[in-house]
């Protein structure tokens, strides 16, 4: 099987080219190879490499920036996966994509779940949603990953920049009232990888029965501030962390409350995923 990667210097892209190597051929790219934001150069490779799979976790992931860049986020996120399936339909190929806790606006207390409402806050959550129903729509076998938080000890990250911050100052003013799970980037691409070698044994048949979106987050959940507290003990910096509200700390992106996500759908299909803080424990040792 000939997998396209696609964004392989990113934060997951990275993670996957080492995970599906047990999977299929892969081909990677990066944004210099395929600018998700040229949408004929996106044609253009896909019909050169020819793969039996696109596995996509490029984006345009800059949340606040997106505020004043609306056609290009549209364009990345939205117009560049549609592209994808359409390539891929031709192909006969099956596409995997990743989506974002930000689809839903955080106004409920409990975990949602895949079939929940949508109602992006953000410009960027909006595109990635027009992302996701553009590929459900293109009827072409699937899978939809939304993760939430993620992190890891490469790229532009919340984890990465806490650790910078903490070592510059004596005091850090962190949001303690949006919830989520932090993700790590190593997380996702394994537990993809894992989906994916029964997706390859199972066939057609397996695609018939398993299409679709799916959560795929860490366990339990926590407060940025927490998760910058948790953070700074992992790495043994005294820093001072004071909690504050999101009024406090004004972005151009409005942010959902409360975006934890169920993962329950994916864990009793393919496996098992691990509590935030353990995940952060091996992705800092």
């Amino acid at each position: 099987m000939k997998i396209l990667l696609t964004g392989s210097t990113g934060q997951v892209g990275y993670e996957l080219a080492r995970s599906l190597q047990g999977v299929g051929d892969v081909v990677a790219v990066d944004r210099q190879q395929m600018d998700l934001a040229d949408l004929d150069q996106v044609r253009r490779v896909i019909r050169a490499v020819q793969p039996n799979m696109i596995v996509n976790p490029a984006a345009y992931t800059a949340v606040d920036k997106a505020e004043s860049e609306p056609e290009l986020a549209f364009r990345v996120n939205a117009e560049a996966p549609a592209l994808m399936a359409e390539e891929a339909r031709s192909l006969g190929a099956s596409l995997v994509h990743y989506s974002t806790d930000y689809v839903f606006d955080g106004t409920q207390s409990g975990a949602r779940v895949e079939d929940d409402a949508t109602g992006p806050l953000n410009v960027y959550g909006a595109s990635k949603l027009a992302g996701e129903q553009a590929i459900a729509a293109s009827g072409i076998p699937h899978l939809i990953f939304r993760t939430s938080w993620v992190y890891g000890m490469r790229g532009k990250n919340f984890l990465l920049t806490m650790l910078r911050l903490a070592r510059e100052r004596d005091e850090l003013r962190v949001v303690a009232d949006q919830h989520g799970a932090p993700t790590w980037s190593r997380t996702i691409a394994d537990v993809t990888a894992q989906v994916l070698a029964q997706a390859h044994a199972g066939g057609r048949e397996w695609w018939v029965q398993n299409r679709g979106v799916y959560h795929l987050t860490a366990q339990g959940q926590t407060t940025w501030y927490d998760f910058t507290r948790a953070i700074l003990a992992e790495a043994g910096i005294a820093c001072r962390v004071v909690p504050i509200s999101s009024a406090e700390y004004p972005v151009p992106a409005r942010r959902p409350e409360y975006s934890v996500l169920s993962s329950e759908r994916l864990m009793s299909r393919f496996c098992h995923l691990p509590e935030w803080q353990q995940a952060l424990q091996l992705c800092m040792r």
